[in-house]
């Protein structure tokens, strides 16, 4: 229960939104209750809330009022660097300000990313084994520009106070940066390392342990509750912002991978440790399974083919035999040069080892329900080799033991409530048959008035084929209409272009196209030029804030379900059927219904935005799932006659801006 001695949540915020100059609004103050309460009761809670709600503040004011009261951190997770940094470099140092007065001290906080992220001393300073250079297939230009910054990094070394990656701007190629970072399993620790009293990781770890709020990720989020070693400070309470996000970026975290790389990494760095016939073993291991993977053709592997099969066991039973002949795992600990390189030897070992064994225990179950894991291919590209992948068919057992099993957990995101419930997203995170609540507390805007949801049912439905031209009629027709001013989301980078090269020479505005340069310069220029813009796909339907008069049309080609050959999107919607379930709604649909959400939201982005959504697929108003569809999208006036938004786009392009 709360403590007297602290001013209840709803006078803080009030405080708190004077200081910053705003005003309150009412789903902001139905937040801030509901996450106090949900913090008393210790229950979880699902939190939608719209674009404009001030849903950070919403939860940032109990999370300070709980550390404060219980004198242990709150934990708030985001899956963006750009919503992290909001969060440390803007909204907590101003809130922290205002409610200084308010609390025993005036509230603190941190960054913590996982190890990798941080210069570690060490290995700046000290041999280490030799990272693998294979990717950079001896081109004289890219080992040039990678020798650029490994210099720049040292030079950066020397004057860092943190050790923290993103400070390196323009940033730095993962190739130079792991020559100076460690993974965890790596790290030979702080009581054995001779840097271990300076170690960045470790000092922004104690750093973290000090404050009343820790800002991290939803991988690193995933590596505490998950790992054997806690990662993060001890804490009660968990903020998991745009958790939409979380089920992927935790998969991510749990997915292994196995390559010919992989195996010839893990040879080199055993190096001289072992006798070198034993290595030589594991190093043939890998070469099978290179012309392995060069023969096979990508996709979802159902049954373990034979000669797959003996190759993993293979790998496996000849890593077992180099970790076994590595001898006892502290052996040289009083030695840190000689302690670092078997520790690397080990992590190199330990991922080939235990990742083929679970691809093999992915297979040989009585039914498709009793299935865990699925294992398939990836062809690679031109500058990576093809490598097996493994990952879990769901992630929500392991979230509801280690994540929601051991603390109180809220989560919040403009699009949580798919269809117009939270069931489907709370499945996916284990909280089917939970202690939790679920709420809706709307968005500041009027979305009927502020915006046409137009769905083109007379176009054809779309093929395999790439764009028909009655879609690239429309879309040209729509952007003329609006005078420019149109995001383009695009199911695929390859739709993206060519409407890109149809319609650039048909078009009088600026057209952008996503790869033309970095996404973060398009959306610069497009903002900033009205009348441009600015097709593309993936991280525009998430990642585009442009409020005001640049942005008046948003443009959906089609219905974004997940491609059908996919393979972990595929294994799952098959796992779901066959425990009885629809395969289609809990994997196809509901990834669909989020992308679109995510993509309708990036309309309205300020209270006096005003424009049109034009998605171009009709299986939006005639499929059986729209329903479910247009439930999960806010709730804008909808129609189906192209006249009507074609007349309110140059109704608002004739608007002086």
């Amino acid at each position: 229960m709360p403590d007297s001695h602290l001013p209840p949540v709803d006078e803080l915020l009030s405080i708190a939104v004077s200081a910053l100059g705003g005003s309150e609004r009412q789903g902001q103050l139905t937040m801030v209750r509901a996450v106090q309460k949900a913090i008393d009761d210790e229950e979880h809670l699902a939190v939608q809330a719209g674009t404009g709600t001030g849903k950070s503040l919403a939860y940032l004011v109990p999370s300070i009022r709980h550390a404060m009261d219980s004198d242990r951190p709150v934990v708030i997770s985001t899956a963006t660097i750009a919503l992290q940094r909001q969060l440390v470099d803007r909204d907590l140092p101003r809130l922290s300000e205002a409610l200084a007065k308010e609390l025993p001290h005036e509230p603190t906080f941190a960054i913590l990313k996982g190890r990798r992220n941080y210069l570690c001393r060490y290995k700046a300073t000290a041999g280490w084994p030799e990272e693998d250079e294979q990717d950079q297939l001896f081109d004289p230009r890219e080992v040039s520009a990678t020798g650029r910054m490994v210099q720049r990094i040292q030079e950066w070394a020397e004057e860092t106070e943190t050790g923290d990656r993103d400070e390196l701007v323009p940033g730095v190629s993962e190739q130079a940066w792991r020559q100076f970072s460690v993974s965890a399993q790596e790290c030979l620790g702080a009581n054995r390392c001779p840097s271990g009293a300076e170690c960045f990781a470790e000092l922004a770890r104690a750093r973290a342990g000090e404050v009343d709020v820790v800002v991290t990720n939803h991988a690193l989020l995933a590596i505490d509750a998950m790992g054997d070693l806690p990662v993060l400070p001890e804490h009660e309470v968990v903020v998991v912002d745009e958790a939409h996000e979380l089920v992927d970026r935790v998969t991510s975290v749990v997915t292994g991978e196995l390559s010919e790389a992989s195996v010839m990494l893990a040879v080199r760095r055993v190096g001289r440790l072992i006798d070198q016939p034993v290595a030589d073993q594991l190093m043939e291991a890998g070469e099978d399974l290179k012309a392995l993977l060069a023969a096979a053709p990508p996709g979802r592997i159902d049954e373990l083919p034979q000669v797959l099969g003996l190759t993993l066991q293979l790998i496996r039973d000849t890593a077992w035999r180099c970790i076994t002949a590595m001898g006892p795992r502290n052996a040289d600990k009083d030695d840190p040069d000689k302690a670092g390189q078997r520790k690397a030897a080990f992590t190199a070992l330990d991922e080939v080892h235990d990742t083929a064994v679970r691809m093999l225990d992915a297979y040989g179950h009585a039914s498709e329900a009793d299935r865990a894991e699925v294992v398939w291919l990836d062809a690679g590209t031109d500058r990576r080799p093809p490598c097996l992948r493994v990952a879990p068919l769901t992630v929500s057992g392991m979230l509801r033991d280690k994540l929601f099993g051991e603390r109180t957990v809220v989560l919040t995101s403009a699009t949580l409530a798919l269809g117009g419930t939270f069931d489907a997203l709370a499945a996916q995170w284990g909280l089917a048959d939970g202690k939790w609540q679920g709420i809706d507390v709307g968005s500041p805007f009027d979305h009927p008035r502020a915006g046409i949801l137009y769905v083109a049912k007379h176009l054809p439905q779309p093929g395999r084929d790439g764009l028909p031209q009655q879609y690239l009629d429309e879309i040209a027709e729509l952007i003329e209409a609006a005078g420019g001013r149109t995001l383009g989301l695009f199911s695929s980078m390859r739709a993206a272009k060519a409407a890109t090269e149809a319609l650039r020479d048909r078009l009088d505005v600026p057209l952008l196209c996503q790869g033309d340069d970095s996404t973060m310069l398009l959306v610069k220029q497009f903002a900033e030029d009205e009348p441009t813009c600015l097709f593309g796909t993936l991280s525009l339907w998430q990642g585009v804030d442009v409020p005001g008069p640049s942005l008046r049309l948003v443009i959906i080609d089609r219905v974004p379900f997940p491609r059908p050959d996919d393979p972990l999107t595929s294994a799952r919607q098959r796992h779901v059927a066959a425990r009885g379930g629809n395969g289609f709604m809990a994997v196809a649909a509901n990834h669909a219904a989020l992308l679109l959400a995510q993509g309708a939201g990036r309309l309205l982005r300020s209270q006096n935005d005003k424009g049109v959504i034009a998605v171009l697929d009709p299986r939006l108003a005639t499929a059986r799932y729209s329903g479910f569809l247009l439930n999960s999208l806010p709730p804008f006036w909808r129609t189906m006659d192209p006249a009507i938004p074609r007349a309110a786009l140059k109704r608002l392009a004739a608007e002086p801006s």
